[in-house]
């Protein structure tokens, strides 16, 4: 490996506690904090999350989530609105506190995927009621479906698995109101559908996604997290699927199924030992990462200063915005 590629892994933003501020919360990826006055701090940091475990980190992943969900956010703030306030660093977004609701709006477009959530590996285990969808036989992996459907998951406590769920369900249960399911599938699906357009004209394809969403303090639905990134979506290149489907090959992805790929092929994710991953793995990951926020937005990717910790940058940051709490 070269000396530049070890600078790389070694500047991996992987801890983004910062003791003097408030009410810290860990995610997988992101580490957040409930400021006093109501407002909350994202710093999506370069942890690689799969299979629900932290594996690694990798170069350039938190700015590439942050900045390409700020393209998205932007670009469907008029489909629904985002929690957003400001940008202070190109890990970091100040957003409003809003009071999230209990589910996860999964949008597909295609019968694939790898986790255990996903509708591939329950329509290979001979399962054909999805979700709430009833699904005929014959179908094969990568196909598209005859129409976008919603397969919605609970939100797991930290260190479980998401779970499956119907719109009946959910609808039963009262997770959230009639109302509000109504609202949250309309959303997503028109969010979909522009991301899906955006993403054609960049010889993408959408292939399935999440969002979550909450509520403001007037009670109003707001799409929060991230949106269309590689973490929380899928994109697939569109001027070789077909060619690939036809092979039974999996198609060319700029999203982290490469990794959970590269994982499940040297074992059993859920039963067995997850091996290190290489740092030249990591590397050829971080440029999908890359790819992918420039195929999609078009804007070339601005690697930082390696000269300067992501850490510093960050902390410097901070304290700008936020002097009082960060000195």
């Amino acid at each position: 490996m070269s000396d530049t590629d070890q600078q790389l892994i070694d500047n991996c933003l992987i801890d983004a506690e910062f003791k003097e501020l408030p009410d810290f919360y860990r995610g997988k990826v992101r580490d957040a904090y409930g400021l006093p006055d109501g407002r909350r701090l994202l710093i999506s940091t370069d942890r690689q999350s799969a299979f629900d475990l932290v594996l690694a980190a990798v170069p350039f992943k938190g700015q590439v989530l942050n900045q390409t969900a700020r393209y998205w956010f932007d670009e469907t703030a008029d489909i629904c609105p985002n929690h957003v306030i400001s940008y202070p660093d190109p890990n970091v977004a100040l957003v409003k506190h809003l009071n999230m609701l209990p589910i996860e709006m999964v949008v597909r477009d295609y019968l694939t995927g790898s986790t255990e959530t996903s509708i591939w590996p329950m329509y290979e285990r001979g399962e054909r009621m999805l979700y709430g969808h009833e699904f005929p036989e014959g179908l094969q992996k990568n196909q598209k479906l005859p129409a976008t459907i919603i397969t919605p998951t609970t939100k797991a406590a930290q260190g479980d698995h998401d779970a499956p769920i119907t719109e009946a369900e959910i609808l039963e249960t009262q997770l959230v109101t009639t109302e509000q399911w109504h609202e949250l599938s309309e959303k997503s699906l028109a969010l979909f559908a522009r991301g899906r357009e955006l993403a054609a004209k960049n010889g993408l394809i959408l292939v399935d996604t999440k969002y979550e969403f909450g509520l403001d303090e007037t009670g109003r639905i707001v799409v929060a997290d991230e949106i269309h990134t590689p973490d929380s979506s899928r994109f697939w290149l569109a001027d070789s699927y077909q060619e690939r489907f036809e092979a039974g090959e999996n198609p060319e992805s700029l999203d982290k199924e490469f990794l959970r790929l590269w994982i499940s092929d040297k074992c059993d994710p859920y039963n067995d030992p997850i091996p290190d991953i290489p740092p030249e793995t990591l590397i050829e990951f971080s440029e999908k990462y890359i790819q992918l926020f420039e195929r999609v937005t078009g804007k070339t990717f601005e690697k930082p200063d390696m000269s300067v910790s992501v850490r510093d940058r960050i902390r410097q940051a901070l304290v700008n915005e936020l002097p009082d709490l960060i000195i």
